[in-house]
Order: C-alpha cells, then structure tokens, then sequence
C-alpha cells in the first residue's frame, strides 16, 4: 500500500464548501468575511473558497494577514502574500504585529495574531471570523491536550464554531486532510510560503506531526484521532447545552456587565459548576474559567471573590472593584478591563471605571450603586465626562459613545 503522502488528493471542490459552510449557517444574504491568511497552503486554500463562496451569495471576503515580525524575510513575505491574493480577486489586508522575541513564541503568536483577527473583524463590521485549521491540526490538538492531561472538554479538540465579541469564529476545514487542501492551491497555481517554524522540532506541535508521518492527513491515524475529537466534541456539546439551559432558569444577564442569579435553581452539581464558572470569567474579564474545584467551594459559601467577580447572598454577581483595570486612552476599538470595547473614538479621553462618582447620578432601580462604580465610563482630566450606561451627562451625548461587552473567551454560552 502506498504511504499516506502518495495517495492523490482531490481538490475540494466548491460544493462540498458550501456544504460545510451551511452546517455552520445561517449567514443571509451577503455575508461579510474575514480570513486569517498567513500564505500557507491551507489558509491560502481557505481564501480561495471563501471568496468564491461569498460572492455567490453577493457578499465579500477580506484576507487578513499577520506579519509577527519574528523573522527578517517576514515583511516582504507578508507583501508577496497579499499580492498573491490581489491577483486572485481577493482584497487584502497586512497587519503588523511585531512579536517580541523569547518563550512560548508560538502561544504568544498564537494569541496575538487572534486579538488582531478580532480587531479587523469588529472594524470591518464581518461578523464571521474563518480560520483554516484541518484534519491533521485537529489530531495534533488532541494529542497536545491529552499528554497536557486536559479533560473530555479538552480533548474535543477545536470547535468548528466558537462566539466571540467580535464576531462567529469558523473553522469549516476541520473535517478536511490538508492534502485536499494544498490540491486546491494547486489547482489555482499559486506558489503558498512555507513558514520554517512548521518544520523545527523544538516546538511540541512540530514533533508530533514528525511522530504521525502523515503530511497529507489522510492515513489511518490522524482520521482516527480527529473522529475521537469529534466524539469528545458531540459529548461537549451535550454538556453545553445542559449549561444554557441551567442559565437561562437561574440566570438573569446585563450587558452592562453583571448578573443575578437564583442560587436554588442554579444548583450544586456539575452543571452547575459549568455555568457559575463560565458567569465567573464573563463578568471577570478573564480568557478561561476558573478551577471547578474553587467554583464549587464558591458554590458552597453562597458568597465570595473569584477570577476577579464577587458574589453576593442574594445572588448578584458583578465585577470586583480592586480588580478593575487602569483607564485607557478612548481610541476606537479599545477594550478596557477585558470587558467593554469602545465602538468609536473620543479623542482626548480616557475610559475606565465609573467609581464613586456614579452613586451620585440618578440610576435604575435594577441597578445596584456597587455595580453601577465597575461601569464603563468616560474621564477627562480625571473628571467624569459621560458615563453610557447611565445616559449621562444627556441622552444624545451617551449614545455618541457606543461600548459593547467584550469578554476574551466569549459569552458564556
């Protein structure tokens, strides 16, 4: 039998995108994409797809590219890149991270590289997010995850489709052997850049992909790995669906960053945990949720601080005052204590917490004074300019200032 890179590929066709993309709808007319695109053969396969999926439906695609700065050639491959796309229809766009040198390079980029993702999304008003990750990325995942020790969530693998503030983030390619990947770039005689970092065994990824010896993903065993992601991932989407349902009998939600919640219906058991946890990092601004193991002691006092949320007797649960983040200048697309980003600019001021300030003005009565200091609020010179949430100084002047929730790991369902 021949070896699994032998084995010809077929191009995905347009068909089976569209295919994939509709489990992941619906989308309505004219959907507005963005792609990650760092000229690789998936993500530049993943452009290809996308544009022409777009315009079928009237819609349009905008190709992001992410220059790390990490290596001396990186710009201009960056340039060859979006070049590359402009020639195939597809706009462009270059954003310059210059990742600083040192440790965890990989997880840093990795991050950086998502936050600038997010950003281009909200700017571009797209609100799907596609990624190109595949067949074989997914069974690596799974195998990092197991040997980290992760859990049934864990080894689930990458989800196909995860919420975010800014946008849905897709990866309609996960199912797919980057084989048939790279035949479509073929097909289309594009020349992709080859990012040496995929072939240095320092990284753990780039070991595991030597031990699989399966560069087109479409052997025995990376289908076979990522078929036991998609199990864990139907198991976790039962788990989430038990979790929604929790919070929408015990959990009562504001966008203004805090919740109430009745502590009989939220229960004791696993669920439970799930949905405290998941309030938890929302209302924190944290990018995970805390250990299940302190969400159920919290669970167990009926009260308490955790990941930067504090819970009350009665069920409140808001933002921890001493937690809170400094102010930061109010450029459009700031996001301020990992929770609220700030839609359009106000030159010359800064946004951060409401403070004391806020039990002065008149509020809801739904509105607790200790919630209403945690809310996002606009200074200048150290005095308090506008605060939205509470329209002040005046109607017109709060809704000039546009702050949407903006929690890094997403909603919490």
């Amino acid at each position: 039998m021949a070896p699994p890179e032998a084995v010809p590929a077929e191009p995905l066709s347009a068909s089976e995108f569209a295919a994939l993309m509709a489990s992941l709808g619906p989308f309505g007319p004219a959907p507005r994409l963005v792609a990650g695109v760092s000229g690789g053969p998936h993500s530049l396969a993943l452009a290809l797809l996308a544009r022409d999926w777009a315009r079928s439906r009237g819609g349009r695609l905008l190709a992001v590219i992410c220059d790390h700065g990490l290596r001396r050639e990186s710009a201009a491959e960056a340039e060859g890149v979006a070049a590359m796309l402009a020639g195939q229809g597809i706009t462009a766009r270059i954003l310059r991270l210059s990742l600083a040198p040192g440790g965890a390079v990989q997880e840093r980029a990795r991050q950086a590289r998502l936050a600038a993702l997010r950003a281009a999304c909200a700017e571009a008003g797209a609100p799907w997010l596609l990624l190109g990750h595949h067949r074989a990325d997914q069974a690596e995942t799974l195998l990092l995850r197991a040997l980290a020790g992760s859990g049934p969530s864990g080894l689930a693998g990458m989800a196909a489709a995860r919420p975010l503030a800014e946008a849905l983030l897709l990866r309609p390619l996960l199912n797919i052997p980057p084989a048939r990947l790279e035949a479509v770039v073929a097909r289309a005689g594009l020349c992709p850049v080859r990012d040496p970092s995929n072939t240095d065994l320092r990284f753990d990824r780039v070991r595991l992909r030597a031990a699989l010896a399966d560069p087109g993903g479409q052997g025995p065993a990376i289908a076979a790995l990522a078929d036991a992601a998609a199990c864990f991932a139907r198991r976790r989407g039962v788990a989430e669906a038990a979790l929604a349902d929790r919070l929408a009998a015990a959990c009562w939600w504001h966008e203004a960053g805090f919740a109430r919640l009745d502590l009989a219906a939220l229960g004791r058991d696993a669920v439970a945990q799930a949905a405290l946890g998941a309030l938890v990092r929302v209302v924190g601004g944290g990018g995970f949720s805390p250990p299940m193991a302190a969400v159920a002691r919290l669970i167990e006092r009926g009260q308490g601080t955790l990941g930067g949320a504090v819970l009350r007797p009665s069920g409140l649960l808001l933002r921890e005052a001493a937690a809170m983040a400094p102010p930061v200048p109010a450029t459009a697309g700031a996001v301020w204590d990992g929770r609220f980003r700030l839609e359009t600019a106000a030159p010359g001021l800064m946004l951060g917490a409401a403070g004391p300030a806020a039990r002065r003005l008149p509020r809801p009565a739904w509105l607790p004074a200790e919630v209403a200091e945690t809310l996002p609020a606009l200074y200048r010179d150290g005095t308090l300019a506008v605060l939205p949430a509470l329209a002040y100084p005046s109607p017109v002047l709060a809704a000039r200032h546009v702050l949407h929730c903006a929690a890094p790991g997403g909603p919490a369902t």
